[in-house]
């Protein structure tokens, strides 16, 4: 009996090592991006024994019963919502359960921003590298519409004064300043940001700015035989970039905001008529399909997983149609997550916004995640807030815009394309929606519309 009772202690521990060693090294990937790890502040080179864990085949689901303490190394002990989510999911893999779900319907849909992934240095990562597109890329010279464009959202994340229609400009004028980038060329552009370090902390690259306690969660669904879908307002394919390396999630289980992709040689040839060549890439366009939020999730999900939902995980407004199409009349056991960043001493969190949404999303029926209360670490203990950002010294310039050069009847040194004359085929959002860090400013004139009628206002920092 004692031999048993060793062999089993014996077996716990070795799972839960081998759990820490896996996770450590998938960070580590993420943080280097194929650099040398001297480059990233507080990352250490990969040991063999870190090595040889990422090699090792993974854990296969059910063959072991969960030691939470473990699994879930950098939660809080006692976590309300940790305890829910272990609760939902021991009912729902239990054959033997009436609220069993077979695991081809076992469906998990994330947030990125600001669920998986940091948004508070000082704002999201696809506003970040559009700026930088705009402001500082020498390999293109926008125009004026664009230019202007740059240093609002350069000024805004300064003064925390966004208009309520800056997501949908965004997603406009970031088609524009990516057209004709193949996704190899674009990928390449996103990576490189990825590896400069983030801003207003130090031992962090953009490539490794994730709340590790998020990513501890996709990896027990995972192992519980889950299928976990990414759906974000960001870019479709700075998603794939950012997330491959990080989390096992497959491309085609990668949802965000599209653009319109063609064939190099197509140029105005209608799709209909034009026969892919051999030499032929794949490049962005700068038609805008969809801007990723509200009620556009939801589209998102019927289109491309085809099924309902069990599980949902967000932090703002932005995933309340997503969390209530996945709670709603659903013939399965299902719950929805809200995180609200309300740590102001690891994080940039807001605490009197944020606890007031928490108050409200509870009443709504999400169960809440306090980043403060319930996350032992965020982005890793060797991580540390500075309490001050770089941004605006970062992205001062003094470009001349593409026009100017046209007048005066020289050439631009590079050149972008110009905005579609027709209005940009953008679905539907729901107007109505409570900002949570990025506060609500004049909306803009109607001159300056965005093509969308209901204009999006993305609450997704702070939430």
């Amino acid at each position: 009996m004692k031999k048993i009772l060793v062999i089993m202690l014996v077996l716990v521990l070795a799972v839960g090592l081998f759990t820490g060693i896996s996770f450590a090294g998938k960070r580590e990937a993420a943080a280097s991006r194929s650099v040398d790890a001297e480059s990233i502040p507080g990352e250490a080179e990969s040991s063999p024994e870190e090595t040889a864990a990422q090699a090792a085949p993974s854990q296969e689901a059910g063959t072991e019963e969960y030691v939470e303490e473990e699994i879930f190394a950098e939660w809080n002990e006692g976590a309300p919502a940790l305890d829910a989510l272990v609760d939902y999911v021991e009912a729902v893999t239990d054959e033997s359960s009436p609220d069993y779900i077979p695991p081809a319907d076992r469906i998990a849909v994330f947030d990125m921003d600001g669920t998986l992934y940091g948004e508070l240095f000082p704002t999201y990562l696809e506003y970040y590298t559009l700026a930088w597109r705009i402001l500082k890329d020498p390999s293109i010279t926008p125009d004026a519409e664009m230019l202007d464009f740059g240093r609002e959202l350069r000024e805004a994340v300064i003064t925390k004064n966004f208009a309520k229609d800056m997501p949908i400009r965004h997603a406009i004028q970031a088609a524009r300043a990516y057209s004709g980038m193949t996704l190899q060329e674009f990928a390449a552009f996103i990576n490189e940001i990825l590896l400069r370090p983030v801003d207003g902390f130090e031992g962090m690259t953009y490539g490794s700015a994730f709340y590790l306690p998020m990513i501890e969660v996709v990896e027990y669904l995972q192992d519980n035989d889950f299928i976990v879908y990414v759906v974000s307002g960001s870019d479709r394919f700075l998603c794939r970039t950012l997330l491959e390396g990080m989390l096992d999630v497959p491309y085609e289980n990668i949802i965000g905001m599209d653009v319109a992709v063609e064939a190099s040689g197509q140029g105005d040839t209608d799709g209909l008529d034009y026969v892919f060549q051999a030499d032929d890439e794949i490049i962005r366009t700068d038609r805008l399909l969809i801007k990723n939020l509200k009620m556009n999730k939801v589209a998102q999900i019927v289109r491309d997983i085809g099924k309902q939902p069990v599980i949902s995980f967000g932090n703002s407004s932005g995933d309340v149609s997503m969390h209530n199409f996945t709670i709603s009349n659903n013939p399965y056991r299902s719950i929805a997550f809200m995180l609200i960043a309300n740590d102001e001493n690891r994080d940039y969190g807001n605490v009197e916004k944020a606890e007031g949404l928490g108050r409200e999303w509870e009443e709504d029926g999400y169960h809440v995640i306090s980043m403060r209360d319930d996350f032992r670490t965020i982005y890793g203990d060797d991580v540390v807030k500075t309490g001050s950002f770089h941004w605006a010294d970062e992205l001062a310039e003094s470009r001349v815009p593409a026009d100017s050069f046209s007048s005066a009847g020289t050439e631009a040194p590079s050149q972008v394309t110009e905005a579609p004359a027709e209005e940009t085929p953008v679905e539907e959002a729901p107007a109505e929606e409570t900002p949570a860090e990025e506060a609500p400013v004049e909306e803009t004139p109607a001159e300056e519309a965005p093509v969308q009628e209901a204009p999006f206002f993305d609450e997704r920092a702070a939430a």
